[in-house]
């Protein structure tokens, strides 16, 4: 799956409703499918494009990921399985007239889904749930295709510092015996344990199959100072007795490097948080940056000289 314009594919714009977007796709399809093509791998292959394409855009959460993040930072996301898991051709296979879901009709029907994304179904049941992965297995007359490549996954430990904003960063791996070293861009406010999918650059496939896929698996390191819960930053920050009483103005970092003046009100209390807007992690889906919180211990000291005993004495005394 290359970085594919799927509104150019379909030929319509972005502000095209879902009847447009079906219309469009039910246009092409009628020209490109198999069954009035035959022997044409190039319509085959035009036929898979526009169908991919259909199945995001006529998808209204699909859609929209792919309007916020384009073209390749959703494909870094959603992978072809993703894009057609659940989708079904049901519907517009009937209004096309090649078959129904029971079986298909004379020249391949419903059943052509079958082969372009599932290979061959034994018997008369036809599959309509698309499941891409399984195309790399067989061809259009079900005959055994080369092998797909093993995917390979890498995990890639990064600081938090790092997904402040997008960086590109370059990766060393090896297999089959081969050394390779590859780019790959982590987009900003990525979370711990996400994948991203590089399409062929896994496995080389077996009888000159297509190769696997590099999947890059995020591990963020642990912070010194802060602890990440969602798009939030969280630290701890403790104080003197006189402080918490009495008030200050305290310098606090941030996770881009900055330190900032935080004041703290007369009878801070400890464990009580105190908000720094839009000084967290970037969201994701470009919603903005979430805040950090400083948690405030007050600090009690192990050992008093003679003078801050006597002060306290003298507090308890007052029934402070």
């Amino acid at each position: 799956m290359s970085n594919r314009d799927y509104y150019k594919i379909l030929g319509v714009n972005k502000s095209a409703s879902t009847e447009d977007v079906k219309k469009a796709y039910r246009k092409l399809a009628m020209k490109y499918h198999p069954d009035r093509n035959k022997d044409n791998k190039a319509a085959e292959e035009k036929f898979k494009e526009i169908s991919e394409a259909y199945a995001v855009l006529n998808d209204p959460e699909k859609k929209k990921q792919y309007d916020m993040f384009g073209a390749e930072g959703f494909q870094q996301r959603y992978s072809q399985e993703d894009i057609f898991r659940g989708f079904d051709f049901s519907d517009i296979l009937k209004e096309f007239g090649f078959g129904n879901i029971g079986g298909a009709k004379r020249g391949g029907g419903s059943g052509i889904f079958t082969h372009i994304f599932s290979g061959p179904s034994k018997g008369p049941r036809y599959r309509t749930k698309v499941d891409p992965y399984s195309s790399a297995f067989t061809d259009f007359g079900g005959r055994t295709a080369g092998l797909k490549g093993q995917d390979v996954i890498y995990e890639l430990p990064i600081h938090l510092e790092d997904i402040v904003k997008t960086k590109e960063k370059t990766i060393s791996y090896n297999f089959g015996g081969k050394h390779q070293q590859i780019r790959v861009k982590i987009p900003a406010g990525i979370g711990n344990g996400k994948k991203l999918r590089l399409a062929g650059k896994g496995q080389p496939g077996p009888e000159g199959g297509p190769p696997g896929d590099l999947y890059i698996k995020i591990k963020i390191l642990d912070h010194p100072i802060f602890q990440r819960q969602g798009d939030d930053l969280y630290m701890n920050r403790a104080i003197k007795f006189s402080e918490a009483a009495l008030g200050a103005k305290i310098e606090v970092p941030t996770i881009d490097g900055k330190r900032l003046s935080l004041k703290i009100p007369a009878g801070a209390q400890s464990g009580s948080k105190m908000r720094l807007r839009s000084c967290g992690m970037p969201r994701m889906d470009g919603g903005g940056i979430g805040d950090a919180y400083v948690k405030i211990q007050v600090a009690v000291p192990k050992k008093l000289n003679k003078k801050q005993r006597a002060l306290l004495e003298e507090l308890k005394d007052s029934d402070l």
